[in-house]
């Protein structure tokens, strides 16, 4: 299978996923394979829903327009002209995917496969409904790529090389297991701003899409702030009340009403609007509901602390056009050369 054949078959993939966006679904007869894979995805997007309590509607319809944005001809090409593919063997690369937001593994899904090699995955518990009707609708329209995908529920066995996300617990685990073959682990990482003062009420408001996104379980999710000394954090939780309505939902509530009460009673100092909870703290990773803050001195200062701790974030979001910073309320919408942990997948799969 050619590269160019690779490529369309994902491009008709992202035709298929642009009838599913937060707005409406909405069926196009158009679509080649749609008879076989559209009621089979809603039927699929329904079960996600009630399989995962974390896993909205809302939420996994994003998920799905995002990678329909994504997988357009323009962006492919773009993305594979960075790198020489040569026609070799394919090898077998087993992926251990994350269940943190619907479909997390699917770039490693997509990059194995653009480089010419099978994929042998196993997914999480809490995220294994999705990803079969997409390789359904693969399969239908490149049968090429049914001897090219396995899935599996047990340990992985026979393969070349493994790509594998967890947990900092359980990346040490696999790091373990899979120290005999080339591999790449992802441990947990987070995603922080970079506040001045200076923002715009609609840049904060996007911002807040950047936050509550997935209820902030993404590893772009943005977990800490940084601020300058005196910042008005009113200003903050005005621009993000339009997503109080996610305090409706049981499980983020209960992650609420637990942290605050715990903050409260352990008589720590903390700022809150009702559905988020702002708490001045060193860490990166803060828990579901509840936002980190640090305040810094000057922006060099801040530079060389994001540097020594570059291996904890995930990316930076700034009002900048300053490289490696992203606009605010673009963190859950990466591109395809947008690479986790900013190891590039591409080049790791075509080197062995």
């Amino acid at each position: 299978m050619e590269l160019q054949d690779r490529q369309q078959a994902f491009i008709k993939l992202g035709l298929f996923l642009s009838q599913f966006n937060i707005k409406s679904v909405k069926k196009n007869d158009s679509i080649i394979c749609n008879d076989s894979c559209f009621n089979q995805l809603v039927n699929k997007i329904d079960i996600a829903v009630h399989h995962n309590g974390w896993f909205t509607k809302d939420n996994v319809l994003f998920a799905l327009e995002t990678w329909a944005l994504a997988l357009t001809q323009k962006s492919l090409k773009q993305w594979t002209n960075e790198y020489v593919f040569k026609k070799s063997k394919p090898k077998t690369i087993g992926i251990v995917t994350a269940g943190n937001i619907p479909i997390v593994g699917f770039h490693d899904f997509i990059s194995v496969l653009m480089s010419g090699n099978k994929i042998l995955i196993k997914q999480s518990s809490s995220d294994q409904n999705l990803l079969p009707v997409l390789v359904d609708y693969l399969i239908c329209v490149e049968p090429r790529f049914k001897e090219y995908i396995t899935f599996t529920e047990g340990q992985l066995k026979n393969f070349d090389a493994v790509i594998a996300t967890g947990s900092n617990n359980t990346a040490r685990y696999f790091e373990h297991y899979f120290k005999r073959y080339p591999h790449i682990i992802r441990k947990n990482r987070n995603a922080v701003a970079i506040l001045s003062g200076d923002e715009s009420e609609a840049e904060l408001e996007a911002l807040g899409e950047d936050i509550f996104r997935y209820f902030g379980l993404g590893c772009r999710s943005v977990s800490k702030l940084f601020v300058p000394k005196n910042y008005d954090f009113d200003k903050l939780f005005k621009a993000v009340y339009k997503q109080n309505d996610i305090i409706n939902y049981t499980k983020y509530k209960n992650n609420y009403d637990y942290n605050k009460t715990v903050y409260l009673m352990s008589q720590i100092p903390l700022l809150e609007n009702g559905f988020l909870v702002l708490k001045e703290d060193v860490a990166y990773a803060s828990p579901i509901a509840t936002l980190f803050y640090e305040y810094y001195e000057s922006v060099d200062d801040l530079n060389e602390k994001l540097l020594i701790d570059i291996e904890q974030i995930q990316c930076v979001v700034a009002n900048t056009m300053k490289a490696n910073t992203i606009p605010f309320g673009q963190t859950q919408q990466p591109q395809l050369w947008d690479y986790a942990d900013g190891v590039d997948t591409m080049k790791f799969l075509l080197k062995l």
